[in-house]
């Protein structure tokens, strides 16, 4: 490995390294208490070494929040590649998402719950990651509506009701873990169910 190729890989460990502890330090003391310098004390290396790689802790918290969605988003794509069963498919990315956030908790907060807390929006603008997985909802709405598998609908506001759904279920059995839920596979899939069959043609 030449000198170029070994600096190139010495400097994507460092990012990689800094969003860890950043992520680790947002979910444990909360945003609003870390500071660059606590970011930089946790990796051991000087706060003028991270200025390098994030312009600031806004930067940082969104480079976080686009590795959640990325992975978010590349779980939902591996379920779209059949188009033979658009229903089952949609079903299976609603239980994919819910799953999903259960599996990484607190990167599913700081992502849709702590950050628009700090930065407006939701990170949705165009081109971005969170644009990328709305837009995998209205795709796959749209799909459901032109095989005849749902009735004419407004794909926007489906697709918004359908996240609605599948997001308040993952937060609530988040947060309240000790609430005397159901069964929980039963209580997501009649979630998912119910706003599916309440959409078919």
């Amino acid at each position: 490995m030449g000198t170029k190729e070994r600096r190139a890989r010495e400097k994507e460990q460092l990012q990689r390294q800094i969003l860890s502890a950043a992520r680790e330090l947002f979910v444990n003391e909360g945003y609003e208490n870390v500071s660059m310098r606590k970011i930089a004390d946790k990796i051991e290396y000087s706060p003028t070494a991270i200025y390098l790689y994030f312009k600031d802790k806004a930067d940082l918290l969104d480079s976080v929040c686009k590795e959640t969605l990325l992975s978010l988003l590349n779980t939902l794509e591996l379920l779209n590649r059949d188009k033979s069963n658009p229903i089952e498919t949609l079903r299976k990315s609603g239980r994919a998402y819910v799953e999903f956030g259960l599996q990484y908790p607190q990167d599913y907060k700081l992502t849709f719950v702590i950050r628009p807390q700090f930065q407006q929006g939701l990170g949705l603008g165009e081109g971005s990651v969170g644009e990328r997985v709305f837009n995998y909802l209205r795709a796959m709405v749209s799909e459901c509506v032109r095989q005849q598998a749902f009735r004419q609908v407004d794909v926007e506001t489906t697709g918004q009701a359908l996240w609605s759904a599948v997001h308040g279920v993952t937060l609530l059995l988040i947060d309240f873990p000790d609430f005397p839920w159901t069964e929980k596979d039963k209580l997501i899939d009649t979630v998912i169910d119910t706003m599916i069959e309440g959409l078919k043609a």
